[in-house]
């Protein structure tokens, strides 16, 4: 296999955060064209989806103005995966968490991994698509040389609480560094407060930022269901500055 060429870098802010794109591809046409593609699906994501946007899908759907049947489809899809993400997590994840449907715990995992398929669709097969901090990785950004990912230090700004390595996998962090504590107990709508930040990895950025999301909620009890969990692995950074990780995160952090 010959050198990766190092092709596109794009960022773009939407859906009120950031989105970076990081293609190690020669950048061919079918490539800009689907780069193009899935910025202008993100505008529209946002669009649909904003529970900040008063005229989204989400925001009538919510106040009852619209019902499911006038939609697009991809909110049946997306409430189909949250509804699943409930399922695996026995009500830890919630679509609803505090009574106002808001479906954000996995929208952006789902438009980011949807961004990185288009891109591979297209040919580029060595690629990062950072939603947020929320990542999809494909591939290798050179010969023979693994994606190096870094984790901040919720506690501890200039540091780093490891450095995840890796090829075709998914990594997402739910914490309180950039927004304090803004994840809910679907069960009681309080402020989950057992973790500093938690972060997990899987093959598929929408469940495994679901899933980040459930296990932040759930507390006491994550490091079980994530272990229970097959091709997932957690780190967990606690208020205290104690850590746990599950047992195979070793493979993927330093």
């Amino acid at each position: 296999m010959s050198d990766i060429v190092i092709g596109l870098r794009h960022v773009e802010h939407v859906m009120g955060t950031v989105f970076s794109f990081d293609i190690r591809d020669e950048p061919t046409v079918a490539i800009r064209d689907a780069l193009a593609e899935a910025v202008r699906q993100l505008h529209h994501v946002d669009a649909v989806f904003s529970t900040y946007r008063p005229d989204s899908h989400i925001s009538r759907l919510e106040r009852g103005e619209i019902s499911l049947h006038d939609c697009p489809p991809e909110v049946h899809e997306v409430l189909s995966l949250c509804a699943q993400a409930t399922h695996d997590s026995a009500g830890w994840f919630s679509v609803t968490p505090d009574g106002v449907l808001d479906p954000s715990g996995l929208v952006k995992g789902w438009a980011t991994e949807a961004a990185s398929q288009l891109l591979h669709e297209a040919g580029a097969h060595h690629t990062c698509v950072n939603g947020g901090g929320d990542l999809q990785l494909r591939g290798q950004p050179a010969n023979g040389t693994p994606w190096r990912i870094g984790i901040a230090h919720p506690l501890r700004r200039s540091e780093l609480v490891t450095v995840i390595t890796g090829r075709d996998l998914a990594v997402a962090t739910s914490g309180t560094a950039e927004r304090g504590a803004h994840i809910l107990d679907p069960h009681d709508s309080t402020r989950a407060t057992a973790f500093a930040s938690l972060t997990v990895i899987g093959p598929r950025l929408t469940t495994t930022d679901a899933y980040a999301t459930a296990a932040f909620a759930r507390g006491e009890g994550a490091r079980d269901w994530v272990e229970s969990l097959d091709g997932y692995e957690a780190l967990a950074v606690l208020p205290d500055g104690r850590m746990w990780q599950t047992s195979g995160f070793s493979r993927h952090g330093s």
